[in-house]
């Protein structure tokens, strides 16, 4: 499951949460409870482990 941040629109408490991708997103900010609680715009984080992969076959050569 993802994790995505949110921030409100009003008090800017932010929050990251675990959500399944066909939830709904929430509106309503824990904190101040005023309905502008937004997801926002972040950068996906992961990283490949194992062999096959650039950074751990391909990246000493020259």
């Amino acid at each position: 499951m993802p994790i995505y941040a949110y921030q409100c629109g009003s008090c800017g408490h932010a929050k990251d949460v675990l959500q399944k991708i066909a939830d709904a997103p929430l509106t309503t900010c824990p904190a101040c409870g005023a309905h502008a609680f937004a997801k926002q715009l972040t950068a996906p984080g992961f990283q490949l482990k194992g062999t096959g992969w650039y950074a751990t076959d391909f990246s000493g050569r020259k």
